[in-house]
């Protein structure tokens, strides 16, 4: 996952425990410098190419994730190029991560190869550290597609898988036909 010799920083490490130790299933990394959102993977398959589509196994699932965000927010879902990233109008707001530019460690990555957890990365603004008094106008732009997000937690297959007693069973494997990605129950 990380490059020969990359140093994992003690609060990285902690984070990465903290996520195989709660069964998370959706996230979203808040970055400021452009407006769209991300999703895996991030990290090209071929390490040489930098601008190379690198789909996962759910490709279909994190498209809608995105779309989802990308198409509740006021300015993404604007069909004007003229405007803030206005260059990602003709992806509808939204753009497979390696696709954009490639790099390695990073978090939406690691979520869906090491835990039950679809992440996405949204850019919130085109300026990468705003201004305090433009904080609150891009908490507006972006609440209602934060919580049409969160919402999609509701979507797909969930339930109990539990023994013949009715004992939830953990760490079950559970694959679904078709796609390359098994995920494990909680506790």
């Amino acid at each position: 996952f990380f490059s020969p010799g990359f140093q994992v920083a003690p609060e990285t490490k902690a984070v990465m425990k903290w996520l195989r130790s709660i069964p998370f299933v959706l996230s979203a990394s808040l970055h400021g410098g452009e407006l769209v959102v991300t999703y895996p993977y991030d990290y090209s398959r071929h390490p040489m190419e930098e601008k190379m589509f690198s789909p996962t196994p759910d490709e279909k699932m994190f498209k809608m994730l995105a779309k989802a965000y990308a198409d509740a927010h006021p300015v993404m879902s604007d069909r004007s190029e003229l405007r803030c990233g206005g260059n990602f109008v003709k992806r509808g707001g939204i753009i497979n991560g390696a696709e954009w530019y490639s790099f390695t460690g990073g978090m939406a990555d690691f979520n869906y190869l090491h835990t039950n957890c679809f992440e996405v990365t949204v850019e919130v603004g085109c300026e990468k550290f705003p201004l305090e008094e433009e904080l609150f106008t891009i908490w507006h732009e972006n609440r209602d597609a934060l919580l049409n997000y969160m919402e999609m937690v509701h979507r797909g297959i969930k339930g109990i898988v539990s023994d013949k007693f009715g004992n939830p069973i953990k760490n079950a494997r559970i694959s679904v036909r078709g796609i390359q990605h098994d995920i494990t129950t909680g506790n």
